[in-house]
């Protein structure tokens, strides 16, 4: 595993009473306070995260654009500047490899994916450049997000600037301060959500000015572990728990990044099989239970005596102040409504995703 990357402002977060830990190849903030208010804060207003645990790398030369195509799950050829993807990098046998966000700029395609899977999709790319006019390029950026039905008039206010209506995976570049920054559209909590990409020497300062605003927007500056309550509720999927390389891409249910007309691409014969078939053996689902503590990744689930499933990620849902949790079963026991027992003897039920899903945008 490649060592994780420290946050350029994990020593300014120490100092500010932060609890520092690693998090999917990043050593970033688990908590600034109390976690539960970090949390509801970016439900109601919106929540600053240091998302130094993703990364990011350049792909440009003339055959970019068809290399990448052939090499993810998803279209790369109809993205037209300032427009990205959500997809995957598949194996032969159409495991997950990785997921990643691709993101077109004029001259270049910048993949961003997280900290500790950007050299294992960077050596995969390597492999199959033969005889293509491709390069790859890591990119020394990190990510600040804005999170939260206030986001885009604390980010507005930070960078002194208006921001355009973007789509999901939208992106613009414009400068803070002298420094070239990146403004993504992307949402990892399931409320409105950005992205500041700028170099280490730009962080604090887009860090402090956002924390200026903090009394005026109702900000509070977040952890990790209210990134993963958040991301739990929103039912979004992540590579090392709901996603791996004994995962197939339709059992995780990631129809969003992949395109079925795209043609030919490694793994595609795999996925198009499933899709033909009408289903796969294993689904993603959520499970409401009755436990009062959250179950550990890895609990089995029993139906009827059987195990039929197991836990991939839980939570006490602040939200929903319930105990929450993704969780991979076979189809025949996949159906909302279906009652099935963990492995400690606890109830639970399975339920359609998302948990949690915003009804609108406010500001």
């Amino acid at each position: 595993m490649p060592e994780a990357t420290r946050s350029p402002l994990a020593d300014y977060h120490a100092s500010q009473g932060a609890t520092l830990g690693e998090y999917h190849g990043g050593v970033v903030p688990t908590r600034f306070t109390d976690p539960r208010a970090e949390h509801l804060a970016v439900r109601g207003a919106v929540g600053l995260f240091d998302c130094s645990f993703r990364a990011e790398f350049a792909v440009t030369g003339a055959d970019r654009v068809r290399f990448l195509h052939g090499m993810v799950s998803n279209d790369v050829k109809s993205l037209a500047p300032g427009a990205g993807i959500y997809a995957t990098m598949l194996n032969a046998q159409g495991h997950i490899l990785a997921d990643l966000r691709i993101y077109c700029a004029e001259s270049r395609l910048l993949i961003d994916t997280d900290a500790n899977l950007r050299d294992k999709v960077m050596q995969t790319f390597r492999r199959y450049i033969i005889a293509d006019k491709v390069a790859l390029e890591p990119l020394a950026l990190y990510a600040l997000a804005f999170q939260g039905p206030r986001a885009r008039p604390l980010l507005e206010k930070t960078l002194h600037i208006d921001v355009p209506d973007l789509p999901e995976y939208g992106h613009f570049q414009t400068n803070f301060a002298g420094f070239p920054i990146r403004v993504v559209r992307i949402s990892s909590t399931g409320e409105e959500g950005y992205e500041v990409w700028v170099n280490a020497k730009g962080m604090l300062g887009v860090w402090g000015a956002a924390c200026g605003q903090a009394p005026t927007y109702d900000m509070l500056p977040c952890g990790t572990a209210a990134l993963e309550t958040l991301r739990i509720e929103a039912s979004i999927p992540h590579y090392g728990t709901e996603l791996g390389e004994d995962t197939l891409l339709l059992e995780a249910g990631l129809i969003n990044a992949v395109s079925f007309t795209k043609g030919c691409y490694i793994g595609q014969e795999i996925v198009e099989r499933s899709r033909s078939r009408g289903h796969v053996n294993w689904k993603l689902v959520g499970i409401v239970t009755s436990a009062p503590d959250a179950p550990s990744p890895g609990t089995k689930l029993i139906l009827e005596g059987k195990e039929v499933g197991e836990i991939t990620s839980a939570c006490a849902s602040p939200t929903l102040q319930k105990t929450i949790a993704l969780a991979y079963l076979r189809r025949e026991a996949s159906e909302p409504g279906t009652r099935l027992v963990l492995a400690s003897g606890v109830p639970g039920e399975v339920v359609t995703l998302p948990f949690y899903q915003r009804t609108e945008t406010r500001k």
